[in-house]
């Protein structure tokens, strides 16, 4: 794609801002803000209880 047709030509060369005042993150700390939230954590396991449980109810 030519320069100039690009939609991000007028930015896509500027220099990447660096803050003075914060250093920068680990590759860890960076992967952590992906990571799922915590207050989901164990839901597939608490799902699977209900369904282990709504089985045995109706046998």
């Amino acid at each position: 794609m030519d320069k100039e047709k690009h939609p991000y030509a007028d930015i896509i060369d500027l220099p990447r801002h660096v803050s003075r005042k914060r250093p920068p993150l680990t590759m860890r700390q960076r992967a952590a803000q992906f990571r799922p939230f915590e207050a989901v954590r164990g839901h597939k396991e608490a799902i699977l209880k209900v369904i282990e449980d709504n089985e045995k109810k109706y046998e």
